[in-house]
């Protein structure tokens, strides 16, 4: 978890979505959250890793991301752990996502979650999936990447 000091820290990274979809545009948006969902998220115990973005009746909801009820908090009080929960960004922003996502078939993936001033933000990213050549090659150029600098280092 990085610290810096204007107030950036990382809580969670969607490190999958880089190798499943191929990253066009990114967007930064707010999450509408319940008290208990704040804490587990301060804590770090959320994962991305099944999440998505989709838009309905003109507004952008998160679905499929697992935030871990708070251990402290009664049950009475805590959370649904996959609940849909309501991103918020600007109208003129959701309208481009809506034509982007209708007509050209991409999807909307959240890539992380982070606290920035204190507030939580999420990065979410229009994305288009990679086909199995395409991971393969990713595969290969990492491996090759990998080779090169251990040879420069040993030079």
């Amino acid at each position: 978890m990085s610290d810096s000091s204007d107030g950036y820290k990382i809580v969670s990274d969607n490190r999958q979505a880089r190798f499943l979809y191929e990253i066009l545009e990114t967007y930064e948006a707010g999450i509408e959250l319940r008290g208990t969902e704040v804490k587990s998220i301060r804590q770090g115990k959320i994962n991305l890793r099944d999440g998505y973005a989709l838009i309905r009746n003109g507004e952008a909801w998160l679905y499929n991301v697992h935030i871990s009820p708070h251990e402290s908090a009664s049950q009475i009080f805590n959370h649904d752990p996959r609940r849909t929960r309501k991103l918020l960004l600007h109208r003129q922003e959701i309208r481009k996502l809506i034509g982007q996502v209708e007509q050209k078939g991409l999807t909307l993936v959240p890539l992380k979650v982070y606290l920035k001033r204190g507030w939580l933000k999420v990065t979410i990213a229009l994305g288009r999936g990679k086909k199995l050549h395409d991971k393969r090659e990713d595969l290969k150029r990492k491996q090759e990447k990998r080779e090169i600098d251990r040879a420069v280092k040993n030079y």
